[in-house]
């Protein structure tokens, strides 16, 4: 997991103010030998206690408990918190922690682990880093179910080739709708966005059975190179609640649930490469 978290963990600290980010895999539970536990073991940010390779017991602490409740969590003060379970008090005070959001990684029905952000404040305004940690671990879960699909039928090498080839046409394809929003003439602003179609195999436009607006398909593409909420905020120059909102309308006209069954309900009717 190591290379799908690299990023989102300094994404999510530079993006959150975070003191340090985090995130913890699901492993064996080597203390009873069945069961499971969360071994910390990926940090972006100074870890300045015993944090790292600790192994938390599921139900137990913030981290058991956004996995067996299967959902984001906030805590304004850890060590006071009602919600959880004080099991590793004496090691988040060692940390210097104080607040602190959690998210699980969850593919298909498996725990795979959890994505944290964590403040050695107090930070009564937890809101946005809450969603924020969970566009990550949505991203990360997309990133590793795209992996194991792909490895179940392809070889390491065809894998490796084929994960490169759609990486560098997406982020082509990205790129080049990024930049038809900045171009003043319309006629080479359409022909950039005709090559972006092209490179997309999209259909015309009276045979797709979704019809998208050019900020939603802008979106769409930045969803489909893995980018956040945030971060597509900032590459496309547009408010927060403004990318959401697309987000909301692209989930409804492409029937998805989430933002992985958007890319790859527009990838198969080729709105997407």
């Amino acid at each position: 997991m190591a290379r799908q978290l690299r990023r989102p963990l300094e994404r999510l600290r530079r993006h959150t103010g975070a003191s340090l980010a985090f995130a913890g895999r699901v492993v064996p539970d080597a203390a009873s030998g069945d069961g499971h536990a969360v071994e910390l073991s990926y940090f972006d940010g100074d870890v300045v206690g015993p944090l790292r390779g600790v192994q938390l017991d599921y139900g137990h602490g913030l981290g058991g408990r956004v996995l067996t409740r299967r959902r984001a969590t906030a805590v304004h003060d850890y060590v006071q918190s009602p919600l959880i379970t004080h099991t590793y008090d004496a090691i988040i005070r060692a940390e210097q922690l104080y607040s602190m959001v959690a998210a699980p990684i969850i593919v298909g029905r498996k725990h795979i682990g959890v994505l944290y952000a964590a403040r050695r404040s107090r930070h009564d305004q937890l809101d946005a880093t809450l969603d924020v940690v969970t566009d990550e671990a949505r991203a990360v879960e997309q990133q590793l179910t795209v992996a194991e699909v792909l490895g179940a039928i392809r070889t390491d090498d065809e894998e490796r080739e084929l994960t490169a080839w759609r990486s560098r046409v997406q982020a082509s394809y990205t790129e080049l709708r990024t930049l038809a929003a900045d171009i003043g003439d319309a006629s080479v602003r359409a022909r950039m966005l005709e090559i972006a179609a092209q490179l997309a195999g999209e259909a015309p436009a009276e045979e797709l059975p979704v019809r998208l607006t050019a900020r939603e398909q802008d979106v769409l593409s930045l969803l489909g190179a893995g980018l956040t909420n945030p971060a597509i905020a900032a590459r496309l120059g547009i408010g927060l609640h403004t990318v959401k909102g697309h987000v909301k309308s692209l989930l409804v006209k492409l029937d998805a649930n989430s933002r992985f069954e958007a890319v790859v309900n527009a990838r198969r009717i080729r709105l997407l490469p």
